[in-house]
């Protein structure tokens, strides 16, 4: 079922008429500097729509003296105008009726003065927007851009020119050039939202810099990288945190959407000429457990070359594909005789159309996700026509494929010769490049994407930690050390609170001192730590804070006295709070887990090696919260702490799977309390029996203060049973991503009839594409409401999607033959709408084919009007205000 809305269903803006208009007018104070380069560039693109002028001539522009005057409301309106007159010349905008607006220039206010008048904006500073397919140039730019698949959404006005006069010397068009300028209004959800649902699309580049929303952001670009290629670069990241940290959690974030994080521009153009021109072929699983879309074949006509994109592959974290005997065999009828065929594949310097032939066979082999074809100019080829004849059969053979074969990659290596044939076959749309190593960066682009995008979609087992939090013992602790005037909880506070969520602390007791100590020391039983307790000492090892290996009474006494005369000399002024003492932990792995806070996209979780080892460089992993067991798996894999897990020097290997359980326990402490600043779990000890917390530091925020989380939470609190009219209960619960197997399992049990009528088509199965989009849900802007039995069973489901740009939503509900007149349909749509009143829905819409008989009279009685569609004769539309 279709997720777009009819245009009668919202009120004022719509994305529509800002990114598909059919009417614009240019509104604009002839000394404002952007506006005669708008007005030129307005009326050259050829606009295929009414346009007017206001206030400045342009040739075909109509000129109209004021906005009362418009014959009719413009979509858009472009203004060019001093900031003292923005705010009456929108609000006399929204009067008549347009609601769309580009700003150029500068716009101090311009969220307050878009809130005060309901015309949503681009800007302010905006490079403006070209959509070439409708002649629509209302950018700053030097060039217009040509036709294509490409979308630019940038902050950047230097940046776009950049990218349109290289994409124009290589031949690439635009489905969109945006220009966000300051993300006041309308940025980047905004435009990932419409380009998400843009068959034109084929592969979105951003230029961050600023994300106002974050949690719309995420759910925008999520969804725009279900489906395509979506690449950012981040400029000024480092110059504004040197550490790295805030660039290691935007590509965290990043990853997290399936979004490709690129280091810069050259990167950026780089990645786009590949993915901007090639779609890859379905992913089959690599040999042993390899990733798909990382085994690239090499063919060339000079073994050099082929080495040199060999290397450049292994070397970028690649994988050069292992041919099986008989692929290989195959290729031993091009070679010259007594030659060895492998990979890379040497044809030999007179390989002239051979190439292009060997080529798509590699592409044809599933053994093979991407082909690179590296040609040097050759003896034999010295006739101009000759060369031609090689380079179009390449052109030949990579447009053959249609997307069932591997991509082919193009290195034609050369200038004076070569330069004009790699021309030509970029103007045929080849992926083509002046090195093998730029091939192989190419390739590797397109194994990025493609890994990043498979795991934001990857379907989870059925394994759901289930917690069990004592919340109540949590909020006394924290409550406590406000009560105490401290925002910093002490060691024994920190690891207390780490036990009410399950995480597993070494017993201890405070002291004030050190008969206190020995005390302690005794009833917790030998041998023991002796730590200080300090907020304003973080690293008590650093200056003999700790003590370890403690096995009398008189020695904890001892190493007490001692640090508690120490301590002032090595820290004058820090404040003393007495003793902790803990049971001594076995030793085992030193692990550390963290929870921070970065300013664009919230609270974050690290990961890596604890101690000595914490701060190395590259040894922290780092995603986002909340996090499943799935998910705290994979960051695990990308930590430095991996390979030590795994067993070491004779060291067993730790349990994964409890230190797994540790970070999703970690995520829900984020998830239940958003006033906590930071927490950090070091060492937390791992070895083959589970894991341990030593030491842990935690910061609040201040009173009133809370963090908010990028990616919404799972609402478990939205749980509820549910008793049929047989008696039999079902759970009632939103969907989540462990649904994955479930769902399927259901879908299978579905009467195919019902299945066409739901999805208006015959579907046999759900692809894991399809799976992971109806299980991976936003839970700020989409519900779906599973009826459950006790074993897990999906018996029935029932969806909202909201318009994300208004307050209307689209339903769909399905429930399993066998429950079909227990009440289960109407309980599961009566929960819709519950929700969808709460996230501030007005008006729900759905569409049902007209034969569906049983469906029509089923929502006639939930109170839907109905109305046969006015685009398609067999379908009706079915609507309901709550």
């Amino acid at each position: 079922m279709p997720t777009t809305l009819p245009r009668s269903l919202v009120k004022g803006y719509h994305p529509a008429a800002l990114f598909r208009p059919r009417s614009l007018v240019l509104i604009g104070d002839p000394v404002q500097p952007e506006a005669p380069i708008l007005a030129a560039n307005i009326a050259a693109g050829g606009f295929r729509g009414n346009a007017w002028a206001i206030g400045i001539e342009a040739l075909g522009l109509r000129p109209v003296e004021s906005v009362e005057a418009l014959p009719e409301a413009p979509d858009l309106a472009v203004l060019c105008l001093p900031p003292a007159a923005l705010e009456p010349t929108m609000a006399a905008l929204a009067r008549r009726g347009c609601h769309a607006a580009i700003i150029p220039g500068p716009a101090p206010d311009l969220g307050a003065i878009s809130a005060r008048t309901g015309v949503r904006a681009l800007g302010q500073g905006s490079f403006g927007l070209c959509i070439p397919a409708i002649g629509l140039n209302a950018s700053l730019s030097h060039i217009a851009p040509a036709t294509g698949r490409l979308a630019l959404v940038t902050q950047s006005a230097a940046l776009a020119r950049a990218v349109l006069d290289w994409a124009a010397a290589e031949r690439l068009g635009f489905s969109h050039v945006i220009g966000i300028g300051g993300n006041a209004t309308l940025g980047f959800a905004a435009s990932l939202d419409w380009l998400a649902r843009d068959a034109a699309t084929g592969a979105v580049l951003l230029d961050l810099r600023r994300v106002r929303n974050r949690r719309a952001f995420i759910s925008a670009a999520r969804a725009a990288a279900r489906t395509r290629p979506v690449m950012a670069i981040r400029a000024g990241g480092r110059t504004a945190d040197a550490s790295g940290l805030d660039d290691a959690v935007m590509e965290a974030a990043l990853r997290r959407a399936g979004v490709l994080r690129l280091a810069g521009l050259e990167d950026l153009l780089a990645a786009t000429e590949t993915l901007g021109r090639v779609r890859l072929r379905p992913a089959a699983p690599g040999p042993q457990g390899e990733p798909p879309a990382t085994r690239i074949g090499i063919v060339t006509n000079g073994i050099g070359l082929g080495h040199l994109a060999a290397d450049a592959v292994i070397a970028g974290g690649g994988t050069l594909a292992r041919l099986r005997p008989e692929s290989l065999a195959a290729f031993q009828v091009l070679m010259p005789s007594g030659w060895v065929v492998g990979n890379p594949l040497s044809l030999g310097p007179l390989a002239g159309p051979r190439l292009a032939e060997a080529a798509a066979m590699l592409a044809g082999l599933p053994e093979v996700d991407t082909v690179l074809a590296l040609h040097a100019p050759a003896p034999g080829e010295a006739p101009p026509d000759a060369a031609d004849a090689a380079a179009e059969a390449m052109i030949a053979a990579a447009r053959a494929g249609g997307g069932r074969a591997a991509p082919i990659l193009v290195g034609w290596v050369g200038q004076a010769t070569a330069g004009r044939q790699r021309r030509a076959m970029a103007e045929a749309g080849l992926a083509v490049f002046a090195t093998p190593e730029a091939a192989a960066r190419g390739a590797l682009h397109l194994a990025a994407d493609r890994r990043n995008r498979a795991a934001a979609a990857e379907l989870p087992s059925r394994e759901v930690l289930e917690l069990a939090p004592d919340r109540a013992a949590a909020r006394r602790i924290l409550a406590g050390a406000r009560a105490a005037g401290r925002l910093a909880l002490t060691v024994e506070e920190g690891l207390g609170l780490l036990a009410a969520y399950g995480i597993p602390a070494v017993p201890g007791r405070r002291a004030a001192g050190p008969e206190e100590a020995a005390a302690a020391a005794a009833m917790l039983g030998f041998p023991v730590v002796v730590k200080v307790l300090s907020p304003d000492i973080p690293m008590k090892s650093e200056i003999g804070g700790v003590v370890a290996g403690l096995a009398s009474a008189e020695a904890v006494r001892a190493a007490a006295q001692t640090m508690l005369a120490r301590i002032p000399a090595a820290r004058p002024g820090a404040r003393i709070e007495g003793l902790l003492v803990q049971r001594q932990a076995a030793r085992a792995l030193e692990l550390r887990l963290r929870l921070g806070e970065e300013a664009m996209f919230g609270p974050w979780i690290g990961f890596g090696p604890g101690a000595s080892f914490a701060a190395v460089a590259g040894e922290e992993g780092l995603d986002l919260p909340p996090l499943n067991l799935a998910l705290a798996h994979q960051l695990i894999a990308r930590s430095g702490a991996a390979r030590l897990l795994a067993g070491f020097r004779g060291r067993r290997p730790a349990d994964h799977g409890a230190v797994a359980e540790a970070l999703v326990r970690l995520s829900q402490i984020a998830v239940d309390f958003p006033e906590i600043a930071g927490l950090t779990i070091d060492p937390l000890f791992a070895d083959a029996d589970g894991v341990l917390a030593v030491d842990a530091a935690l910061t609040l925020r201040p009173q009133g203060e809370v963090g908010e989380l990028s990616i919404p939470p799972y609402p478990a609190e939205l749980a509820r049973p549910f008793r049929l009219r047989s008696g039999e209960v079902l759970e009632i619960r939103p969907i989540r991503p462990e649904d994955a197997a479930a769902l399927a399992e259901a879908f299978r049990r579905l009467d195919p009839e019902d299945i066409r009528r739901r999805f208006f088509s015959p579907l046999k199965e759900l692809s894991p594409v399809l799976t992971a989009r109806l299980t991976q849900i936003d839970y700020d802007r989409e519900m779906a409401f599973v009826g459950c039995t006790a074993d897990g069973a999906i018996q029935g489901v029932a969806r909202l999607i909201r318009d994300p740009m208004a307050p209307a939503a689209e339903f769909a509900v399905i429930v399993a033959k066998a429950m079909k007149g227990q009440g289960l349909g109407r309980h599961l749509m009566e929960r819709l709408f519950e929700w969808g009143r709460e996230a501030g829905v007005t008006e729900i819409a759905g569409q049902v084919l007209t034969e569906n008989r049983p469906m029509l009279e089923f929502v006639r009685r939930l109170g839907f009007s109905l109305r046969r569609s006015p685009e398609e004769e067999e379908v009706m539309e079915a609507r309901l205000l709550l």
